[in-house]
């Protein structure tokens, strides 16, 4: 009885396939998605964990030559863009550096040349002018280091940031590499939390993570102290696999939620059954990347569970974002758009 239930629902959801005209895919429409991950069929647990969100990187930036700071361009908390200019050093002595080699680099050239003349008409002798040559190279690559050193008069942000600390001040002395700003490094974010030896001891067993202060994000491991420290607690750093949410900023309270497959996990898993499909009599799911494209994925259905939830026995990995809601609709590689899911603390949507 299970079954004929199973084909008829199937059915029905397979009528949209039936004709290609039925679908709408006017030119510039991007179809919003709902996506749900595949469960664990042999059941899993939850565990919530409250983080803390960090910058990906802390840079340290300094002149690649010494001298008196002359300005300083920024100060603590300023948001700086890639390439913009942070401080500079006083650089009258480099710049007459370079004056004094570019005259002597000039000056050089024009006997070369004319001691070039020469060779050409057997005056000078092939060692003679080699030597000149020679010289002449090795003043311009001293003009060319003293041109370097000038340039590291000026210190540009390398990407874009905050300043967290400006450790100087104008007409002090700084060497080569001493650290004059601290830059956060803003465009990936990045959550660090402290989890019980308990969940370190099945790590192999987490199957998904997400960030969940009033939306619902997916998130990935991006390392995992492997040694406790004092309170038996381990140091988890995880990453968005997208963007991070909108006015996230660091130092702000991050709330985190493991599922965990349980013991004696079978490797099925289960869907909504609106999120499977029939085509050509084979089974589909539609699976969206990391580059927002959808891509049909066949699967082996299995049957439904107790709940109503397809079953699925191949196919699926576990960590994919599955098209629950809209696939009717998709394309191979189309472009969509995932409509964030409210968490479940956060009842309508409301935050």
């Amino acid at each position: 009885m299970k079954n004929t239930y199973l084909i008829a629902v199937l059915g029905v959801m397979c009528l949209p396939f039936a004709g290609c005209t039925q679908r709408n895919h006017e030119k510039g429409t991007v179809h919003h998605v709902m996506c749900v991950r595949p469960l664990p069929s042999g059941g899993e647990s939850v565990k919530s964990f409250s983080g803390i969100v960090k910058e990906a990187r802390e840079i340290s930036l300094g002149f690649k030559t010494a001298g008196q700071i002359e300005r300083i361009h920024v100060k603590e908390g300023d948001p700086v863009r890639e390439g913009q200019l942070i401080a500079e050093l006083d650089d009258a002595d480099y710049r007459l550096g370079v004056e004094a080699l570019q005259a002597q680099t000039d000056q050089l050239e024009d006997e070369v040349g004319r001691m070039k003349l020469l060779y050409e008409a057997k005056s000078v002798s092939e060692n003679d002018y080699e030597k000149a040559v020679a010289g002449l190279r090795q003043l311009k690559a001293q003009l060319q280091l003293n041109q370097n050193k000038l340039d590291y008069t000026k210190l540009y942000a390398p990407l874009s940031g905050y300043i967290q600390s400006v450790n100087f001040e104008p007409a002090e002395m700084v060497d080569a590499g001493t650290p004059l700003v601290t830059l956060l490094d803003i465009n990936r974010l990045e959550v660090e939390l402290d989890i019980p030896v308990e969940v370190y001891q099945r790590k192999d067993r987490i199957t998904g993570i997400e960030y969940t202060n009033g939306t619902s994000v997916p998130m990935k491991l991006k390392s995992l102290t492997p040694k406790a420290d004092g309170t038996q607690l381990y140091r988890m750093c995880l990453a968005f696999e997208g963007k991070a949410p909108q006015k996230l900023t660091a130092g702000m309270n991050a709330s985190v939620t493991l599922r965990m497959a349980s013991e004696g996990q079978d490797g099925t898993f289960t869907l909504p059954m609106h999120a499977v499909f029939k085509e050509s009599g084979n089974t589909y799911v539609w699976t969206i990347g990391k580059d927002s494209l959808a891509r049909k994925v066949q699967v082996a259905l299995q049957g439904m569970d107790g709940n109503g939830q397809a079953v699925i026995s191949s196919g699926l990995k576990g960590d994919e974002q599955v098209v629950r809601a809209g696939v009717n609709a998709l394309q191979e590689n189309e472009k969509v758009s995932i409509t964030p899911q409210p968490a479940k603390t956060n009842v309508g949507g409301l935050l």
